[in-house]
């Protein structure tokens, strides 16, 4: 998308010899082994004594299942290796691309890595430009002319802007709250962080190195955001304290008419095209709870919390258990004098050693200054995380028992979730083993991250409430089962209106119909996620069928996404065109895959409802594809299955 800010070779080491082996005594084996090998060029480090085990599930394999004297010996060869760039009597080699980079991915996680994955991944880690963001000569003068409004100045409306300043396209991001970050900055409840680990969880053309965590909390995330955002002076294009009410194509003029509401009042503005960067998980979802509005104390989102409300010495009731309430059952937990959870459906919890961890000088020295560690260690990220999973989500029509499982392999997920939720319940085990463990199949829900969510809820200040939400009085949170429970305080942490997608801005197409008339509330398509028949010029990162449900992170796929975008921007430029429009069979055909793809996976069982799903049971926010997939299908837009306008016509 821009400069390659994560080239190796621009990699500077400067430690000391006793920083360099301190930070290698921490080093994770089969990410230190393939840079050894890179750095200096021998074979030797792709033998079969340094071969690492098969990093299983989430673990970070840090030994690599090898003898100590053998790890010492990659130890000793990388300190040698790094402390000769450092003092100039080596260089640092060109990135490994092809079947090289494959290979040493390969062999450093135990097994094989596809040959599709090879230019992607080089994307990625830095190791390769983004050439497809640039004009292909001279940049037209005719862009002085296109005007492009951003909506939202979170992570995908950033990008966004950094993509059009780097090709000199004028535009405006337009961003309700007062500072960048989206949805990291208005979700700051106590806990909160990512659930992607935090090496992946960053641009690939300015990635972070230096996470203090493996998993980041919410301030060092929003931190991140701000940082780039002032590295690449995008914030002078930003309008913010500025909310898009509405926007109307006039197809006459081929412009959008856009309504913006600010402390000024109600504006109007103009754009050759939109870009919405809004996302999906940024209007709190509140059920109709009875009476909720009688409760004397605090009660607010988790997305709007309210930091004037002291919680200790309080009774807590917390209502919801997902993702969210996860993060701030721990983190409240020991401060409020009672804490109550209440739940309607249980979640799996997957044990994961890096959750917790701080990363710790000597791995933020590694990330930092030795070329090719940062790199290939999040491609490790990359292939753990983000796609291989989604092959053990299908639906086998021949398993034997599809109530709990969809196929074999999901099942030995199961079992080995279900294990190790019952090893932390320990003598709570007859009293919490079916309130806490699913009886629906691993990944129908959202797999969440274990956050000491066990220990807390064996607590004897906490209690978790198997039932459902019923009502409230004055002082009381009412249950299905007709008990009452005592509260000063109620965080709802009760999701987000995922569905309701672009929802309340009023977005009108071409022919005079509006994208809620033709979405509802809950029934969002748009080809590739990005564009949708009858709205020319109208692009959405973040939209229908682009939730990583399987795993992976959010702005990999925004990337995908914005390139796409842009991409048609630059087009409309280049080729004097005032207006693209995908074509409806098109979009249909594209449905229609998406929905058969989705027959055949986890979300669409009926064993428990998700967010992904509608309540007509169609899947509408997770993407059925692997992530390496949807790169592909957004690698470059074809202009043959839109409809185009000149500018001369």
């Amino acid at each position: 998308m821009t400069s390659n800010l994560a080239d190796p070779r621009r990699t500077a080491v400067t430690a000391s010899d006793e920083q360099l082996r301190a930070a290698l005594a921490v080093a994770n084996i089969p990410t230190l082994v393939i840079v050894l090998a890179q750095l200096t060029g021998d074979e030797v480090w792709l033998a079969d004594r340094y071969r690492p085990t098969r990093s299983v599930a989430l673990n970070d394999n840090d030994t690599a299942g090898l003898p100590g004297d053998v790890q010492g010996e990659i130890r000793t060869a990388a300190f040698d290796a790094v402390r000769a760039l450092r003092d100039g009597e080596r260089q640092v080699p060109a990135p490994p691309c092809g079947q090289r980079l494959v290979d040493l991915l390969s062999f450093s996680l135990g097994e094989t890595v596809l040959p599709e994955y090879a230019e992607p991944m080089a994307l990625d880690a830095g190791f390769a430009p983004h050439r497809e963001l640039s004009w292909p000569g001279e940049r037209p003068a005719s862009a002085d002319d296109r005007h492009v409004l951003v909506i939202g100045a979170g992570s995908s409306g950033i990008a966004a802007s950094i993509a059009l300043q780097e090709l000199g396209i004028p535009h405006t991001v337009v961003e309700k709250n007062a500072e960048v970050g989206g949805v990291w900055l208005v979700n700051d409840y106590p806990g909160a962080g990512v659930d992607t680990p935090a090496h992946l969880y960053s641009y690939s053309f300015a990635p972070r190195l230096s996470w203090s965590r493996y998993y980041a909390k919410q301030p060092e995330v929003l931190t991140y955001l701000d940082e780039v955002a002032t590295k690449f002076d995008v914030k002078r294009h930003i309008h913010f304290g500025t909310e898009v009410v509405a926007a109307r194509w006039d197809d006459s003029a081929q412009r959008w008419h856009v309504t913006l509401k600010s402390s000024a009042g109600i504006t109007t503005t103009e754009a050759d095209v939109v870009l919405s960067c809004a996302g999906n998980l940024n209007q709190p979802f509140v059920p109709d709870f009875p009476c909720l509005e009688t409760f004397a104390g605090p009660t607010f989102h988790s997305s709007r919390w309210d930091h004037s409300v002291d919680l200790a010495g309080k009774r807590v009731a917390v209502v919801g258990t997902g993702a969210t309430a996860m993060q701030i059952v721990p983190a409240i937990a020991g401060k409020a004098r009672h804490t109550a959870v209440f739940q309607r459906t249980p979640q799996w919890v997957v044990p994961n050693a890096n959750y917790l961890r701080d990363t710790g000088e000597g791995t933020r020295l590694l990330m930092d200054q030795v070329p090719y560690y940062a790199g290939f260690y999040r491609l490790r990220l990359v292939w753990q995380f983000q796609d291989k999973l989604l092959a053990t989500l299908r639906r086998d029509p021949k398993w034997e028992h599809p109530d709990r499982s969809v196929n074999a392999t999901n099942d030995k997920h199961r079992a080995f979730l279900a294990k190790a939720m019952e090893d932390q319940l320990g003598e709570d085990l007859p009293r919490l083993r079916d309130q806490v463990i699913p009886a629906y199949p691993p990944y129908l829900k959202r797999i969440l991250m274990d956050n000491e969510w066990i220990p807390t809820l064996r607590r004897d200040d906490v209690e978790l409430v198997a039932e459902a939400v019923t009502g409230f009085d004055e002082t009381h949170v009412h249950t299905a089962d007709g008990r009452t429970h005592e509260a000063d305080v109620v965080v709802l942490a009760t999701g987000f209106q995922s569905r309701k997608m672009l929802w309340p801005m009023d977005i009108v197409g071409r022919s005079g119909i509006s994208l809620r008339e033709r979405w509802g509330d809950d029934d969002a398509s748009a080809y590739l996620g990005i564009t949708v028949p009858d709205f020319p010029n109208f692009f959405v990162v973040g939209g229908p069928h682009t939730t990583l449900a399987h795993g992976g992170s959010a702005i990999a796929a925004a990337e995908c996404a914005l390139g796409y975008s842009i991409q048609a921007i630059a087009r409309m430029i280049t080729d004097g065109l005032s207006s693209v429009e995908v074509r409806a069979e098109v979009a249909d055909e594209y449905d229609r895959q998406v929905d058969a793809e989705h027959e055949q996976l986890v979300w669409s069982h009926p064993g428990a409802t998700n967010w992904y799903r509608n309540k007509n049971g169609r899947v509408v926010a997770a993407m059925p594809w692997r992530l390496v997939d949807y790169w592909a299908l957004t690698r470059e837009p074809d202009l043959d299955e839109y409809h185009v306008r000149s500018r001369r016509d």
